[in-house]
């Protein structure tokens, strides 16, 4: 009984992807306007956003503040960070985001492994590729 309830809590466990940043406004723009994100919570030094289905979520914190221990004080570099949103229909996507624009990192295309995407920036340079998966 003890290891079912562990097993029950264990796949309870969500994950929210932060990045450390000093360009809040920016962020807060790019994905609202660009990918159609919402604000689950916002004040002066976090921001916190979800996926228009609103089964994900990232945030974003000032760096350097009071509130934070040192760990969680260093602003993102800009380097060696991607996110990854699969969509229903990438083609779609792919002309919204151009009709909005987007800057598109790496255009439309099709992998031999199946995947079909492209990719943007956001203001904190993390890659953002947005795929539609396919069987290769």
């Amino acid at each position: 009984m003890h290891v079912q309830a562990q097993t029950q809590k264990q796949s309870a466990m969500k994950l929210n992807a932060g990045i450390i940043t000093e360009k809040l406004p920016e962020t807060k723009a790019f994905y609202t306007e660009i990918l159609g994100f919402g604000i689950t919570y916002e004040n002066e030094f976090y921001l916190l956003m979800h996926t228009p289905n609103k089964q994900a979520e990232i945030s974003f914190l000032l760096p350097d503040h009071p509130s934070q221990q040192p760990l969680f004080k260093d602003a993102f570099s800009g380097k060696g960070v991607y996110l990854t949103i699969e969509v229903e229909d990438v083609d779609a996507k792919y002309q919204e985001l151009k009709e909005k624009g987007a800057d598109i990192k790496i255009d439309l295309r099709d992998e031999p492994w199946g995947d079909r995407h492209f990719a943007i920036e956001d203001p904190n340079g993390v890659g953002i590729d947005i795929v539609e998966y396919h069987q290769p």
